[in-house]
């Protein structure tokens, strides 16, 4: 049987992300932007409920096109607001809306969003060496950095602890524990 992160254990959709997704290295500007989209909405949150409205969030949000998302209106605000498919919070819809504009703009400045954000571990996957839940830290220098740019940008929701899980769910930090099957499959993505 394989090990896993203790957090994908029991769940079937957190132990498919765990198994597929989470932490395998992303340059995909448009998948970059989804997680920065379901990152800004887990705040408060946890990342299963996340998780279990994915779905929702991609057909809301067209499939998370940011040019798309970024012409959204006060109408299309309101109309998300009673979509029971995502979460309802005005304030992190506004902010999807408005990163996606950010995202664009960031985007045209780098070529490519993911030039800019992968500059922050210096365009390659930090490799942590964890052994334990309680070793993996809720931030980092690294995203204490990423977030105070972010936030200087104009981006909303990108706080150091968001950006922590926004580069683990990217790869740019590998955080699965030594003992997960996980740890050494990610690293020969890169």
């Amino acid at each position: 049987m394989r090990q896993r992160c203790p957090w994908a254990e029991n769940d079937p959709v957190e132990k498919a992300y765990h198994d597929v997704e989470w932490g395998t290295p992303l340059f995909d500007d448009q998948r970059l932007f989804e997680f920065l989209v379901l990152e800004g909405a887990q705040a408060g949150l946890s990342w299963k409920t996340i998780l279990y409205k994915r779905e929702g969030y991609r057909s809301a949000f067209d499939r998370f096109d940011p040019a798309k998302v970024a012409r959204y209106d006060e109408t299309k605000i309101t109309q998300l607001q009673k979509d029971a498919a995502i979460i309802r919070n005005r304030q992190k819809i506004i902010s999807a809306v408005n990163n996606a504009r950010l995202f664009l703009l960031v985007q045209a400045e780098c070529n490519g969003f993911h030039n800019y954000i992968w500059d922050f571990v210096d365009k390659k996957p930090i490799v942590n060496y964890w052994q334990t839940m309680k070793d993996v830290p809720a931030q980092t220098p690294q995203s204490e950095r990423m977030s105070a740019d972010l936030y200087a940008r104009g981006f909303r929701f990108v706080g150091p602890v968001i950006c922590y899980a926004y580069m683990q769910a990217t790869g740019m930090v590998n955080d699965h524990l030594v003992s997960c099957f996980r740890h050494k499959e990610v690293q020969m993505v890169t």
